[in-house]
């Protein structure tokens, strides 16, 4: 199974809306089509706040991954926040979702980035064994907090 990653662009809206409504579906998110588009079409549109990268053939994908972008005075520069990362059911646990965790940190690194962040649901173990042969690790003391506006 390939991991390759396809930077997605206006081209590519309709494929990564329907894999985003299916992630979005089977974890519980609330979401609507135009709050999905709302979410999606600026960062294909070239905003620099985030990317989006289709997970396999651009024309038959088998799933994304959006990074969003911030800035850290702790790190010293850029970093980023995985928002989401889906791989449809029939292809999971075949390595696709650590490989692109291993490729894509070092490619963005290479642009720039000092640190990548993710949310992991506590009790998902399989996600967090994932995350963490990826390179990942819980950061001691700390824990994320959100306010919602």
């Amino acid at each position: 199974m390939s991991a390759a990653l396809t930077l997605a662009t206006s081209d590519h809206l309709d494929a990564l809306l329907a894999l985003v409504e299916r992630f979005h579906d089977e974890e519980g998110i609330d979401s609507t089509p135009d709050s999905r588009h709302a979410g999606v079409a600026p960062l294909l549109d070239g905003i620099p706040h985030g990317a989006a990268y289709l997970i396999g053939p651009p024309r038959a994908p088998i799933g994304y991954i959006i990074i969003c972008f911030g800035w850290s005075v702790e790190f010293a520069g850029m970093d980023g926040f995985v928002d989401e990362l889906y791989i449809r059911p029939g292809v999971r646990g075949r390595g696709v979702a650590t490989e692109v965790l291993m490729a894509l940190p070092r490619a963005l690194a290479q642009g720039g980035l000092k640190a990548l962040h993710l949310e992991v649901d506590t009790t998902n173990d399989t996600a967090r064994r994932l995350y963490k042969r990826a390179g990942f690790k819980m950061r001691d003391g700390y824990h994320l907090m959100t306010q919602m506006l």
